[in-house]
């Protein structure tokens, strides 16, 4: 459906303004109305790495007048393959104040206010009050669903974008007009059941699709033309070359923006989403090591078994010495526990430490007992151990 603009159109644009986004102006639909709303507008953009990069860069170009950055971490080598909006020399800073620099430098005339807190329940109702629209770059569940009952709460729009490997998803949620993320993804699926970029890794090009049409979308809102993607799911294959949409509706018995909610205000979305399972916690409670007592271990010639439940791909960048792969998946079909010694206490390890206490459930429940997990993981053991050998 067509949506009225999101925001009013500023006084007017500079002489050196009109120069600048002469381009939009020859556009009948945007035009110099289309065009005093940019300026006129305010977009948060929640993170500033893969799809917050181009997004935010767009932006800017594009000519919206005041553009929020929320981000806490810092640029570490590994982003650069994607997050484009910084470079070699920003590795070690705060990637908000490096976001913001790179923002400036294509468009002076942008203000730029940044938030380097973690976004959580609460500071998000406070930060997003100060804009008209925002833009979810988000790569996990909890901060997810935390962006989508701020925006039902306080009826504001926002652009949502997701990415995996070589796969992504964009849509618009605006519960005033349509669905919201609920209304799509009710729950969040098990701890555990869907990697992260960091585990699973992502085409780095992949951020530049999705974030242009995110970017798109928020222009189409604030200027208030073409169709934008509410209530429909645009879904990008990458390999395939192949985009397609599939259709959202208002779910009346959505528990935030349905007839009778159930979510009046935000909650604990940390303990909503689960980063590891109920089960998975209580079996790491007393058989968890760390990365050091693994190395006494391999020193003392201890009768372990130490097993990498990562994926193929992972081992082959850094593998713990004396390690065995099999995949965490192996496990959870039940193929995995015939090849396990019954004479060894067997040693668990992942990447930081999430899918090694998922595994070490199954352990536990299968019998072995005196099972454990490393405690963070290859990052852990590489940090602390092998400094010479690369993280991922």
């Amino acid at each position: 459906m067509s949506l009225p603009p999101l925001v009013e159109p500023a006084s007017e644009l500079t002489v050196d303004e009109v120069r600048r986004y002469s381009r939009h102006l020859i556009i009948p639909d945007v035009g110099m109305d289309g065009q005093k709303r940019l300026k006129n507008a305010k977009v948060l953009c929640v993170g500033a790495g893969g799809l917050g990069s181009p997004t935010l860069m767009y932006l800017a170009a594009a000519g919206v007048g005041t553009l929020g950055i929320i981000e806490f971490d810092e640029v570490d080598e590994s982003n650069l393959q994607r997050q484009v909006i910084h470079s070699q020399a920003d590795i070690g800073r705060p990637k908000a104040e490096s976001a913001r620099d790179t923002v400036l430098g294509i468009n002076p005339y942008v203000k730029v206010n940044l938030h380097t807190e973690r976004l959580d329940s609460s500071n998000v109702m406070g930060i997003f009050a100060e804009y008209d629209l925002i833009v979810d770059g988000t790569d996990n569940f909890a901060t997810r669903y935390l962006v989508n009952d701020a925006c039902v709460l306080l009826k504001k729009p926002y652009v949502w974008g997701s990415i995996y490997r070589f796969d992504g998803q964009a849509s618009v949620f605006w519960s005033e007009h349509g669905p919201c993320y609920r209304c799509l993804y009710p729950e969040p699926p098990p701890p555990g059941m869907v990697p992260s970029c960091a585990e699973g890794g992502v085409l780095g090009v992949l951020c530049a699709s999705i974030g242009s049409i995110q970017t798109t979308e928020a222009i189409k809102l604030l200027a208030g033309i073409g169709e934008p993607l509410l209530g429909r799911l645009m879904i990008y294959d990458a390999l395939e070359m192949n985009y397609r949409q599939v259709k959202v509706r208002k779910d009346p018995e959505c528990a935030v923006c349905g007839k009778n909610p159930t979510v009046t205000e935000l909650i604990d979305y940390e303990a909503f989403c689960g980063v590891v399972s109920d089960e998975a916690q209580q079996a790491a409670m007393g058989s968890t090591i760390t990365p050091q007592q693994l190395k006494e271990w391999i020193d003392e010639g201890e009768n372990i078994d130490i097993i990498d439940v990562r994926e193929p791909n992972e081992y082959e960048i850094v593998s713990i010495p004396g390690a065995r792969l099999i995949p965490k998946n192996e496990f959870l079909m039940g193929n995995a526990l015939g090849e396990l010694p019954q004479d060894k206490r067997i040693v668990l390890h992942c990447k930081t430490g999430v899918r090694s206490a998922e595994v070490l459930a199954v352990l536990k429940n299968a019998g072995f007992s005196d099972a454990v997990h490393v405690g963070g993981g290859v990052v852990g053991w590489v940090t602390q151990i092998e400094p010479e050998k690369p993280v991922y």
